[in-house]
């Protein structure tokens, strides 16, 4: 049984969800393609991020965005964190990404506990989101992304 002191360390850095699933690919269009007629995904957003240096396409797992996203993930330079993946591991996994309810405090409380962040503040993401990486070496070797969706206007 889960102790009250366990589950408000749990709750208390916002985690609301998983977001998605991100998936480092050499082709994005061929990637779409794939999960469209493979697993028939929906591709609900596609964009570049010349701050992450990757061209993304969100896939929609089921038929809302509740059953959450995989993330397609191609380079648009070979200095990028994607390019960088995919020469050191090839296409697959590359990392799990959480729906926060406040970026900033989320890092403060991971910062709290001695988690180090792969930024200082929070960077644009995926459709004007704000996002921070968890450093792998603190999260038993997985990158964790931390998402704070764009605000509806």
């Amino acid at each position: 049984m889960t102790s009250n002191l366990t589950r408000n360390l749990v709750t208390s850095i916002g985690l609301l969800r998983i977001d998605h699933v991100g998936v480092a690919v050499p082709d994005l269009d061929e990637a779409i393609d794939f999960y469209q007629r493979t697993f028939g995904m929906t591709c609900v957003h596609v964009e570049e991020n010349e701050e992450q240096g990757v061209r993304e396409a969100m896939m929609q797992v089921g038929p809302t965005r509740e059953g959450g996203c995989v993330q397609l993930l191609a380079a648009l330079r070979p200095d990028s964190a994607i390019a960088k993946f995919l020469d050191r591991s090839g296409p697959g996994v590359q990392q799990v990404a959480y729906t926060v309810a406040d970026i900033d405090a989320t890092c403060a409380a991971l910062a709290e506990r001695g988690v180090r962040l792969l930024y200082e503040a929070p960077k644009t993401g995926t459709a004007h989101s704000r996002i921070n990486f968890v450093h792998p070496k603190d999260a038993g070797g997985v990158l964790v992304e931390l998402v704070e969706p764009a605000k509806s206007s």
